[in-house]
Order: C-alpha cells, then sequence, then structure tokens
C-alpha cells in the first residue's frame, strides 16, 4: 500500500457524533460511486486526479506518532474521536488499514477516549475485547439495501452487505454499542426494494441514521423524490418506535425537520430520544484536505 506523511491527525468536527474525527488513510478502495462526497472534495482541493487515483488508498505511516505528540496537548478537551468521515477505516480486504485502525483505537481507548466508527467493510472480531478497546466505543455501518446487484454498481469495493451485518451483529451480541447509517438511501430508480426488509435484518441495533442521496441527478428525476423520502423516513420512525430504536433524520430528508434528536448522541441523555439533525461537514474536513 501506498505511504503518506502528515504534520497532524486530529481535527475538530461539525458533526453531531463526535467533536473530533481522524482520517489516517487517504482515499478508498471501495470506489464508492453515489457519488462519493469525500472522494469529490479531494478532487476539488487537488488531493486526487481521479477516480482511479482515489481508488488507490495510501497509509499515514507516522499517525500513531503524530498521536503521540497531540493527545497530550487535547486529551481533556475531546469526548469523542470519530473514524472516518473522510475516508474508510475498515476497508474491505485492506489488512494494513485494518491493523492501523486497530492500533489507533487502542491508543485512544487508552487515554478514555470513546470511539465512534463507521465502515462498509467488515469490523474484526477482536473489537469484542473490551479490556484492550473499551467498552463504551460504538460501532456502525452504512446498509442502504440489500441488492447484490446495486452493491456491485454503487460500492464495488465495499463488503457484502450479509458480511457487514454479521460482523456488526457479532458486536453487538458482545454487548457493544452498534447502529447503522442507511445514508445515502436511494430512490426507486436506482433499486426497487423493501426498505421494511432491510430495517427488520438490523432490529438488533441501538440506533439508525437514515437520510437521502444526494447529488444525484437520478434523485431529482425521480417524480415526487420529496413524498417519497419523507414517507420512507416515517416508515424508520415507526420502526424504530415499535422496537425501541433510537432513530435520527438527516436534515433535508423530511418535509418538516426535527432538530431534537442530535441528542441521541450525548452521553448524558438516556436512550429512546428519537430523530436527527444535519450537520455539514465541509467546514471542518475541508482544512484538512
Amino acid at each position: 500500500m501506498l505511504k503518506i506523511r502528515r504534520k497532524s491527525l486530529l481535527y475538530k468536527s461539525g458533526v453531531e457524533y463526535a467533536d473530533y474525527c481522524i482520517n489516517h488513510i487517504e482515499g478508498c478502495s471501495h470506489g464508492c460511486k453515489f457519488p462519493c462526497y469525500a472522494m469529490m472534495m479531494k478532487k476539488r482541493f487537488g488531493k486526487i486526479k481521479d477516480y482511479n487515483d482515489w481508488i488507490k488508498p495510501k497509509i499515514v505511516v507516522n499517525a500513531l506518532d503524530i498521536l503521540d505528540i497531540e493527545l497530550p496537548k487535547l486529551k481533556d478537551k475531546i469526548k469523542v474521536v470519530h473514524l472516518s468521515f473522510m475516508t474508510d477505516p475498515f476497508m474491505y480486504q485492506q489488512k494494513e488499514v485494518a491493523d492501523l485502525t486497530l492500533k489507533i483505537i487502542e491508543r485512544l481507548n487508552k487515554d478514555n477516549i470513546r470511539c465512534t466508527v463507521l465502515t462498509k467493510g467488515i469490523y474484526p472480531k477482536q473489537l469484542a475485547n473490551v479490556e484492550k478497546y473499551g467498552k463504551n466505543n460504538e460501532y456502525s455501518i452504512t446498509l442502504v439495501s440489500l441488492d447484490r446487484g446495486f452493491k456491485n454498481k454503487f460500492e464495488p469495493g465495499a463488503a457484502p452487505y450479509d458480511e457487514r451485518i454479521r460482523a456488526l451483529k457479532y458486536l453487538h451480541d458482545k454487548g457493544l454499542k452498534t447502529w447503522v447509517s442507511m445514508e445515502p438511501y436511494p430512490t426507486p430508480n436506482l433499486v426497487k426494494q423493501d426498505l421494511n426488509e432491510i430495517l427488520d435484518e438490523i432490529r438488533f441495533v441501538d440506533k439508525i441514521i437514515f437520510g437521502k442521496l444526494n447529488y444525484n441527478v437520478k434523485v431529482t428525476d425521480f417524480q415526487n423524490n420529496k413524498i417519497f423520502y419523507d414517507d420512507h423516513a416515517n416508515i424508520v420512525i415507526d420502526f424504530c418506535g415499535d422496537h425501541g430504536i433510537d432513530y435520527h433524520i438527516k436534515y433535508g430528508t423530511k418535509k418538516k425537520d426535527n432538530r431534537k434528536t442530535e441528542s441521541i448522541f450525548r452521553e448524558d441523555i438516556p436512550s429512546n430520544s428519537l430523530n436527527l439533525i444535519y450537520s455539514s461537514l465541509c467546514s471542518s474536513q475541508e482544512k484538512f484536505l
């Protein structure tokens, strides 16, 4: 795998479920084609040439050394670190990426810093070792379909959906907090599917985030797309209410937004709080592009 070096790693996040973030890889072999926001931003700022450049990830070889410098200065300010907004911390079949991510989680947990993790890959079973990695981390997957053809077209390098779910369920069964990001959820002209079937596969999770697909002309071409997303957000809300699952509907997905549900990401708020808000990634992410 290609290697790069950086001068800094931890940065202040603008999103609701983490106050700091780490992007210890540049690029992503999953090669998502929704399109991928992270790839668009990297290309916009001249960090990559094109799609083929993006899908050849580069590992930050001095990531742990940087953490050893930054954490003593920041650890008292940091509550949660998210891995990652601009890459995938457990890229499918990329052992070198997974190994570094595990070391980073272990290093953060050593200073009692909680981690939230989001992947389209497979979680290693060793994360269930709470003595090494901590019991307060939160692990999540992106899941917007169960259709194999859709995955192969839009998430060609990512893990199969059933493998993602199985790995997440393993961590849940070991007593760890798990959630699912159902974003960017596609319209029927991209894939015909039953949202309830997907929800039923993830009924074990603690939280669900649901959001529309942006930056895709097919979505705007779909007649009544606003009604579609409003109806499907309500399906998620009803499902979560029936199963005692916290939820957050991303800003702009429903016709009428409820900004109160960002509280599901606060440790001091009891579970079962309901709904979600949109927080722009641009302002915090562009600093590190």
